[in-house]
């Protein structure tokens, strides 16, 4: 005969025990279809997938390690941070795929203990000191774009409007901005062997700004309206800037939300540019390249579309060769065109349908690129990346 006290136990145990006991430890399978190296890759974890295997999981309270046991730099991802309860989005962390390798393992594990923050190698922020610049950078490259203040009476002879997209060439890994902007405007175009600010924008698009093409010429914006960090780092940063209504030509008015993705170990960054209109189905949106009467330049496109280079040789000899790019996914449906200002490449937009495309620059003096043949090559092998991303598995 059973024992009563113990099959009230038994099931008293059984109700309180999850169906499945919970993990320490997840196993995360990247796998990827190409034979080049694929350096800088972000492998990115739902968040939702994570506490399905691991219930009570923490982000601060993980580690993840690669296949040696080596722990890597992660981040995770909260798109929502009003929420009370923390709504969390993704775990990033990086791998660098050699040549010929098509797949890695990770594990992602309970800690006891928060892990402490790693060293950030992307950055973005608004700078008010600065006529409301928004300054972002890699440990690669970095960038600037113009906010109001700069086309307003108190900018004095700096006013401008223009929405084009300045770069900031580095000799150096670590973070520049910051002590770039204490430096002064004026210091700042002077190297002093961190790199420094040669290119110019002017009301050009400089390296990946935008506009609305109406066949003959080009539409642009102000300068921008609002913003808002969504991720800052370490390894991916986040952010939003938003556009006031513009005449975009033939009795059509336009807006724009332009998301950026920036990632580290990379000299192009994600742009998904959201035009808001009425009227026409469609539109023609322009990213450009903006021309620099001053440097020696040279403008190549690749025959399908899939990318545009300019390479632009300055004359001071602590500049020398600056490339810039655009990058845009299989199938944009893409054309050329051109102005005074700049090389033009053109998307078909519908009102409220993110066009997504990457933007970037490399200097000769960052270390990664000798000359115009490598950053033509860089182009094509991000190209090829973009149409092949790799694929995550989570057991």
């Amino acid at each position: 005969m059973k024992h009563p006290s113990l099959i009230l136990a038994l099931a008293a145990a059984l109700a309180s025990s999850p169906a499945f006991p919970a993990a320490d430890k997840i196993v995360v399978t990247v796998t990827q279809s190409l034979d080049a190296a694929r350096p800088g890759e972000v492998v990115t974890v739902p968040w939702r997938d994570v506490v399905q295997r691991m219930p009570g999981a923490r982000p601060e309270k993980l580690v993840v390690r690669d296949a040696s046991g080596t722990s890597l730099p992660y981040q995770f991802t909260n798109f929502h941070p009003d929420n009370r309860e923390g709504l969390y989005d993704d775990v990033l962390f990086q791998h660098d795929f050699g040549p010929g390798e098509k797949s890695a393992a990770f594990t992602i594990e309970r800690t006891p203990s928060p892990a402490a923050p790693f060293p950030a190698r992307v950055f973005a922020r608004y700078v008010p000191e600065r006529y409301d610049d928004f300054a972002w950078e890699n440990d690669r490259i970095a960038h600037r774009i113009y906010g109001q203040a700069l086309d307003s009476p108190a900018a004095g002879g700096s006013r401008l409007m223009s929405s084009g997209i300045d770069v900031w060439a580095k000799r150096v890994s670590y973070p520049i901005v910051d002590r770039w902007y204490i430096r002064g405007h004026n210091n700042y175009h002077k190297d002093n062997g961190e790199g420094f600010d040669f290119y110019s924008v002017g009301t050009g698009r400089g390296c990946g700004g935008s506009g609305i093409w109406d066949g003959k010429s080009l539409h642009t914006s102000a300068n921008w309206n609002s913003w808002r960090v969504l991720a800052n780092g370490p390894i991916r940063a986040i952010f939003e800037l938003t556009y006031a209504p513009w005449d975009a030509g033939n009795g059509v008015t336009v807006s724009e939300v332009k998301r950026f993705t920036v990632d580290a170990g990379r000299n192009l960054d994600r742009m998904e540019s959201t035009f808001t209109f009425s009227g026409p189905e469609e539109l023609t949106a322009a990213f450009g390249l903006g021309k620099h009467p001053k440097a020696k330049m040279s403008f190549t496109a690749e025959p399908h579309g899939a990318w545009a280079s300019e390479w632009e040789l300055y004359p001071e000899p602590e500049a020398s060769g600056l490339g810039t790019g655009i990058v845009l996914p299989a199938g944009a449906d893409a054309g050329l065109a051109e102005d005074s200002l700049n090389h033009l490449a053109l998307v078909k937009v519908r009102s409220g349908r993110p066009a997504t495309y990457y933007v970037g620059a490399g200097w000769v003096h960052g270390g990664d690129f000798s000359g115009e043949a490598d950053w033509q090559a860089y182009l094509a092998a991000f190209s090829a990346r973009v149409a092949a991303p790799i694929s995550v598995s989570v057991d």
